[in-house]
């Protein structure tokens, strides 16, 4: 991808973003985001002395989790609104160990070795170029330190395209990786790959497209379509069911812990 599509997409993120900062972690629609940070800051093994960056964090919610249990965390995103959000909901919460900060993840303004345990949630089927963001959190997380990437991915095996319809709801959805790619990216980066865990999050459809605020009329298309493969339709990638009458489908999310070579 050439630099000025790098740039093109990045515009996107921030636009798409800056518009959902406000119901970015409201658990009415985005509960799987929520629900599971336990289970993220407890694979992460944070330590009290810990100093750690949320990188790409959108509104801290990883920072704030893991703020509870570590010395001090750096939460830092391109998105002025979902900072601000971020900032005010730790200020509510009195997590007075967050710094909230402006930046970019394939660029990140801090110096080699700063951090003790480096993160990054959903942030690398967003960006043009997820091996720098990668790359970069390795290069700040100290030799012996922890490295630890959470997103969405592609199992094996899976039929149909659900980048497509991640894209129909929310234009700044890039493309979600397979696991071993991340593992690859990882150690090209020289990090050794220590733990993975892989799982299903069954997520209700109306709920995950209100939350990206995806204009109606494309809500009702994707709607269409995975009712369609229902009842014998073209496979969408999106594992689409039902429950109480209701339509859900499925994501799979990845969570990777790497160590920087010492």
């Amino acid at each position: 991808m050439s630099a000025s599509e790098a740039g093109a997409m990045r515009e996107v993120v921030e636009r798409e973003f800056a518009r959902q900062a406000a119901s970015f972690e409201d658990a009415r629609l985005n509960t799987a985001f929520t629900v599971h940070l336990d289970r993220l800051a407890d694979f992460a093994a944070p330590l009290a002395d810990d100093v750690c960056l949320d990188s790409a964090c959108g509104t801290g919610l990883v920072a704030r989790r893991l703020a509870r249990r570590v010395r001090q965390v750096t939460a830092l995103d391109t998105t002025p609104e979902m900072l601000r959000t971020g900032k005010a909901a730790a200020d509510a919460e009195g997590a007075g160990n967050v710094v909230f900060q402006r930046g970019d993840a394939v660029d990140l303004p801090f110096l080699d070795d700063s951090f003790s345990l480096a993160v990054s949630r959903f942030s690398l089927h967003h960006v043009a170029s997820p091996g720098a963001v990668v790359a970069e959190l390795v290069r700040v997380c100290r030799p012996g330190g922890r490295v630890v990437l959470a997103d969405m991915v592609v199992p094996d095996g899976l039929a149909g395209d659900p980048d497509r319809f991640e894209r129909l709801r929310d234009p700044s959805h890039g493309t979600m990786l397979r696991v071993g790619a991340i593992h690859d990216l990882l150690r090209a980066a020289g990090a050794d790959v220590a733990r993975s865990e892989v799982f299903d999050v069954p997520r209700p459809v109306r709920p995950w497209l209100r939350q990206a605020g995806t204009p109606e009329d494309t809500a009702q298309q994707i709607e269409r379509i995975l009712a369609r493969e229902l009842v014998g339709g073209a496979p969408t990638g999106l594992r689409p069911h039902s429950v109480d009458g209701d339509l859900w489908f499925t994501q799979t999310w990845a969570h990777i812990a790497a160590t920087p070579a010492v």
